[in-house]
């Protein structure tokens, strides 16, 4: 789970699409509204922006701006801050 920064609250809903047996791999929607996290990646994930805007920075790292239409990965061990700035909804495959 990530930790909110104090001064935001966002509300989030995770639709959970599929998870194997094992757990290990897990498919799904996030929806998110404005605020930011503390972000500490222990999986592998893969994201598809269908809407909105977050800026995602990793420690010792720039800002990287994620828009609509966006398609990235986070390895495991990333570490940084999550800002959602217009509300979000992401497709996202996390691997373990």
């Amino acid at each position: 789970p990530w930790k909110r920064i104090e001064g935001t609250n966002p509300t989030t809903v995770t639709i959970v699409t599929y998870q194997s047996p094992d757990k290990r791999k897990i498919t799904g929607t996030w929806i998110c509204t404005p605020g930011k996290f503390e972000i500490d990646y222990d999986k592998w994930e893969y994201c598809h922006f269908f809407e909105g805007h977050s800026i995602i920075t990793p420690e010792g790292g720039e800002p990287v701006h994620v828009r609509a239409g966006d398609v990235f990965t986070i390895e495991p061990g990333t570490k940084g801050t999550w800002e959602v700035v217009e509300t979000v909804r992401k497709h996202f495959i996390f691997v373990s």
